[in-house]
């Protein structure tokens, strides 16, 4: 497998998941397009597109820093064209960017609300609306959303409607576009955590250091979602995916290597349904030393 000369449109790519997904496929020798709105660095995190574009460069691949809000459909559009014309088409779209806010309703200040909604539901229809054109030019063409199963249970939606709304409204474009592109020969995929990923959200807004030594590596989706985007783009559409089950069922077996802390028990994610069991033999126990 090898994505060498294929070009990644990454949202959300400055840091976390969506920058790990761009380092796997510059290994490769890709073309990364780092889409996502730090220009300058941020007080509490880490990483803006343009660290992004030197670490995308040193790992092998070939990148474009591009100053995009996804709730902005004309700059969307504009910066999928930008990409297209520096390297000749796009490949891959991964719908990386999402907002975050844990709170019931009656502390959901709507404008977080709106940003949520805008950001992951919108934000993710928006690109993929319009890098339909250009993935229909490619050989093997994939849409992936950051998003999870639509699980609908009650339990999900009850401490953090808004979120969860949003959240899901990004695979309900999985579940409309999987459909909608099949016969153009596009996939439109999820991928998602079972355990919490070690990101910047997680360590500012979900529980700190301890949190983040109970998590798995970026590097984890960034494997999976590379596998992923392997496939054959005609056959393996409209999947919901577990990162652990996915890369189980593609020959890993290795889990403990994306653990920050092995000997800290693994904290889950949100949205994985009870009867997505984990692998063989993989626990969330901690890993004795």
């Amino acid at each position: 497998m090898s994505l060498a000369g294929k070009t990644l449109f990454i949202t959300g790519a400055s840091r976390g998941i969506g920058l790990a997904i761009g380092l796997r496929a510059a290994r490769d020798g890709a073309n990364v397009a780092i889409a996502a709105k730090t220009a300058e660095p941020h007080p509490k995190l880490a990483g803006t597109i343009y660290t992004a574009a030197e670490e995308i460069e040193r790992a092998g691949g070939k990148a474009l820093p591009l100053v995009v809000d996804v709730r902005d459909e004309a700059m969307v559009k504009d910066a999928l064209d930008q990409t297209a014309a520096r390297f000749g088409g796009i490949d891959i779209v991964v719908n990386n960017a999402s907002a975050i806010q844990l709170t019931p309703a009656v502390d959901t200040d709507m404008r977080r609300f709106d940003l949520m909604h805008q950001i992951n539901t919108r934000g993710t229809f928006v690109v993929s609306k319009w890098a339909i054109p250009h993935l229909e030019k490619a050989a093997n063409p994939h849409i992936l959303m950051i998003s999870p199963p639509l699980d609908m249970k009650e339990k999900w939606f009850a401490r953090h409607t808004a979120y969860t709304m949003a959240k899901f409204g990004m695979s309900l474009v999985v579940l409309g576009l999987a459909g909608e592109l099949r016969p153009k020969g596009i996939a439109v995929n999820a991928l998602w955590p079972r355990t919490v990923i070690a990101t910047a959200a997680v360590k500012n807004l979900l529980g700190g250091d301890a949190m983040m030594r109970a998590s798995r590596k970026p590097e984890i989706m960034a494997d999976a979602a590379y596998a992923i985007v392997h496939k054959p783009a005609r056959e393996f559409t409209g999947r919901f995916l577990i990162d652990d089950t996915f890369l189980a069922e593609n020959g890993v077996t290795d889990f403990d290597q994306y653990r920050v802390d092995p000997t800290q028990k693994l904290a889950p994610d949100f949205f994985v349904p009870d009867d997505f069991l984990p692998p063989q033999g993989v626990s969330f126990e901690a890993v004795a030393r």
